[in-house]
């Protein structure tokens, strides 16, 4: 027996003692433990389930990765490091999910179902590469390498899958009301701008690594700087510590983030449609890296400059899709980030401080950008991934199920009324059946048998409707 629609699970865990509680939802999940394609039915229960599991899952691997930053600019690496666990028991979840999605076909389309798998296969397939590669190369703080970029790449695949899944999927349940969707929708995006902009978290810890060496009390450990100093085969020096806290070219802080960083900003501006979706989604990460820095710093972990600046980028793409003329939108809007990332760096670094950007780079960044900007508006257009398409989708659902709703009710209307049509037909031929029968016998037995039977036509002359 399947579970109560969209409060099943609720209603099976609700008063349940805590040691019950793993029984009961293993109750739960069964039923639904069956092969299917991918594109199925989903109960709503389940797909609330599916993706709040999701949610869980990049929250723990957000938080891990996170830490994990902060802790490698303090100490030697340890396989083991509690960052590490926490960002493995986020991997764990997304497995199980990914594994769900795979086999039961529930939550996901073709393409989604593909993203996810993919996605978790690559960031697997880098975990043995990173180690190896840790093992061969030592440190390797840089979050640029390409065993680093493959955990990246991974988790984006994962990332567009489930933005997919909810995208295509919420629409059909009326209990997911518009602001929901849009509210889980921007809250993944967000997701997916903390881990493009992950690797530029290498630059914001080391421009204050290297100023906390200047300042002649350096927040990473003797230990990790020794050991650093010997892979380098160098003295503990500044030289050495600027190769190790930014190895990175100045230029790629700014380039990437005015690009890859606004691209994103873009894709989530279209698919989720509301004014200032751009603004909030980077108002988002820049108040969860608020929120996290004193923490960290609190915890006796070294400090990182955060991107103001991409608040400024967020605003810019929204103005820009203010503009009437969609044609113009790119080419404006890419004007507005670029001066919005430049601009905004600029002034942090004025005012605050910001990581080495080349300033004399955005020419290059603009350009990129208009391209950029205009592949994702036509890619989104092209295969129907826009917010106005999606709610063209959920009204012909909707119209296609009332339809079928109505004429399924005529159908067992009209069922019916035939049913009693035939039911009375029978009825109302049956007094005649019954007298010609009587006076077929009655011809052949004589009028004493004929006066016996010539009652039977009244006692069915008046049949039951």
């Amino acid at each position: 027996m399947r579970p109560t629609i969209g409060n099943g699970i609720i209603s099976r865990v609700n008063g349940t003692p805590l040691k019950q509680i793993p029984a009961r939802l293993i109750e739960w999940a069964l039923p639904y433990w069956t092969r299917g394609e991918a594109g199925r039915q989903t109960p709503q229960d389940l797909f609330r389930v599916l993706y709040l599991g999701w949610l869980a899952a990049f929250v723990l691997k957000v938080l891990g990765s996170s830490w994990d930053v902060s802790w490698h600019f303090k100490w030697l690496r340890d396989d083991l490091a509690p960052p590490h666990l926490l960002n493995t028991v986020g991997t764990v979840i997304a497995v199980a999910l990914t594994i769900v999605h795979w086999y039961t076909g529930y939550g996901v389309d073709r393409t989604s179902s593909r993203l996810i798998v993919w996605g978790t296969g690559v960031f697997l397939i880098a975990i043995p590469l990173d180690l190896i590669n840790h093992r061969v190369n030592g440190i390797d703080i840089t979050a640029w390498s390409p065993s680093h970029a493959l955990l990246y790449i991974g988790t984006a695949l994962m990332l567009a899958g489930a933005i997919r899944g909810w995208y295509l999927g919420s629409g059909r349940y009326a209990e997911i009301t518009r602001g929901r969707r849009a509210l889980v929708l921007g809250g993944l995006f967000a997701f997916f701008l903390e881990n493009v902009h992950f690797p530029e978290l290498q630059q914001e810890y080391g421009v204050l690594e290297l100023a906390s060496w200047d300042r002649g009390q350096p927040y990473a450990e003797p230990t990790l700087l020794e050991f650093a100093a010997n892979q380098m085969g160098q003295a503990v020096d500044r030289a050495m510590v600027l190769k190790f806290s930014l190895p990175i070219p100045d230029v790629v802080y700014a380039l990437y983030a005015g690009v890859v960083g606004v691209a994103v900003l873009v894709f989530a501006r279209v698919m989720v449609g509301r004014r200032y979706t751009a603004t909030a989604i980077a108002g988002a990460y820049v108040a969860y890296r608020c929120l996290i820095w004193p923490l960290l710093v609190g915890g006796g972990f070294p400090p990182s400059a955060v991107p103001f600046f991409l608040l400024l980028a967020g605003l810019a793409v929204d103005l820009a899709f203010l503009v009437p003329i969609k044609q113009l939108r790119p080419l404006m809007g890419a004007v507005l980030a670029t001066a919005g990332v430049y601009g905004g760096l600029l002034a942090q670094d004025r005012v605050l401080e910001a990581p080495p950007y080349a300033p004399q780079a955005w020419p290059v960044a603009l350009a990129a950008l208009v391209v950029v900007w205009y592949a994702v508006e036509w890619f989104t257009g092209r295969k129907g991934l826009t917010a106005a398409a999606a709610e063209d989708r959920i009204a012909m659902e909707t119209r296609t199920a009332e339809t079928e709703g109505t004429a399924e009710h005529g159908t067992s209307r009209d069922a019916g009324s035939d049913a009693e049509s035939e039911a009375a037909s029978g009825a109302a031929s049956a007094p005649a059946a019954v007298s010609e029968a009587a006076s077929g016998a009655g011809s052949e037995t004589g009028s004493e048998t004929g006066s016996e039977v010539t009652p039977a036509p009244a006692a069915v002359s008046k049949p039951r409707p």
